[in-house]
């Protein structure tokens, strides 16, 4: 009976020393390389004293008013701080600067002063954000890839419209070094040519969307077009113009800055608009293709690929032509006319001068019977 006691009475206080443990570390995530703060309160008194810890090796102390850096840790000098000016209003939260994947695990903050001493446990881990999803069509799949990111990130797809079937794509996660990669591909059976694809990659703490939108064809002059990028009227944060995937044509790299054409493109570029549409002018029958907008905001990247029919217009050395043709008819008609006007009064002319001539040849008695 004693035994098991013992036992239950072990459990209980296994049990409450997880729950302690479990519930008094104060969860705290950085960013890498990024300056981060451990924070650690306590009641104000005289004489405080302030240990820093990681796992029983020394991070930052103080005490005696001033910082006792003697036994601090290599991979902690220079690194550390406390806000002095904040200890005698029971601040002693800890700046840890440069965060690295070392840095993370369980700390802990041990204050004392003449009203008592008390511990706090922190635990750091440390992040590095998702920064980009790359997705492209290449051949007849869809890829959707992010690479650059602690923890190990998750992969998920979702359509627009929503779709009645579900996307079962395995991601494939590799890790170099402490950040991982990830990718995940849909096969020709998978995708709809009807539908937008999104690709979403997320850790516990950052999480951003890639869409491809399904191609557009449109119809454009040779003297202008413009290309829509987005039907959002947002300003964007950055963009790439593409030509047949790989030509770039213009691309902005900040928000609110002017866009920068290529050499190659800069007579063709007329403008770039502040949601990104692209209109062109000054085009040949080689510049129908394929048009990739691949617009950058701060959560997502959208990728839009239209296709753009060059039509034909009538050159002007053709009105030309057509002009001459037109003023060279008329100039003949115009000669035929004068031609026959000249040649009527020729003809009156001459008869009048036969009527003259007969008059002069006939005898008297004609001439009677001509006035008769």
């Amino acid at each position: 009976m004693i035994v098991v006691k013992f036992r239950v009475v072990a459990v209980v206080f296994f049990l409450n020393f997880l729950w302690t443990f479990v519930n008094c570390d104060v969860a705290v995530s950085c960013d890498l390389k990024e300056n981060c703060i451990l924070p650690c309160q306590f009641e104000p008194g005289p004489e405080e004293v302030i240990h820093w810890m990681k796992e029983n090796i020394p991070v930052h102390s103080f005490y005696y008013n001033k910082d006792q850096l003697g036994n601090q840790d290599q991979r902690f000098k220079g690194r550390t701080s406390i806000f002095k000016d904040q200890i005698s209003k029971g601040n002693a939260s800890l700046l840890l600067r440069d965060v690295n994947f070392q840095d993370e695990g369980r700390y802990r903050c041990y204050t004392s002063t003449t009203r008592g001493n008390k511990e706090l446990f922190i635990h750091l881990t440390v992040d590095v954000p998702v920064q980009k999803v790359y997705i492209e069509q290449s051949g007849e799949s869809i890829i959707c890839r992010s690479e650059g990111i602690y923890p190990e990130p998750t992969l998920t797809w979702s359509t627009d419209p929503e779709s009645s079937s579900s996307i079962e794509s395995k991601p494939s996660v590799q890790q170099n070094g402490q950040l991982y990669s990830i990718s995940s591909s849909l096969t020709r059976s998978e995708i709809d040519a009807g539908l937008n694809y999104i690709c979403t990659v997320s850790t516990k703490k950052s999480r951003r969307t890639a869409t491809l939108f399904k191609l557009t064809t449109v119809t454009g002059s040779e003297s202008e077009r413009t290309i829509q990028c987005s039907d959002s009227k947002t300003p964007v944060t950055r963009f790439i113009w593409r030509f047949n995937h790989s030509q770039i044509i213009a691309t902005q790299s900040e928000a609110g800055g002017s866009y920068t054409a290529s050499e190659e493109w800069r007579p063709y570029v007329k403008s770039v608009s502040e949601t990104g549409s692209l209109t062109l002018q000054n085009l040949s029958t080689d510049k129908k293709g394929i048009y990739t907008c691949e617009l950058i905001n701060v959560d997502e990247t959208l990728i839009k690929n239209t296709f753009l029919q060059i039509t034909e217009e009538k050159s002007n050395s053709n009105d030309i032509i057509i002009g001459v043709v037109v003023v060279g008819v008329v100039a003949v008609i115009a000669a035929v006319v004068l031609l026959l006007v000249c040649k009527n009064k020729t003809a009156k002319k001459n008869k009048n001068k036969d009527n003259k001539k007969n008059e002069k040849e006939s005898t008297p008695a004609e001439k009677k019977s001509l006035k008769s």
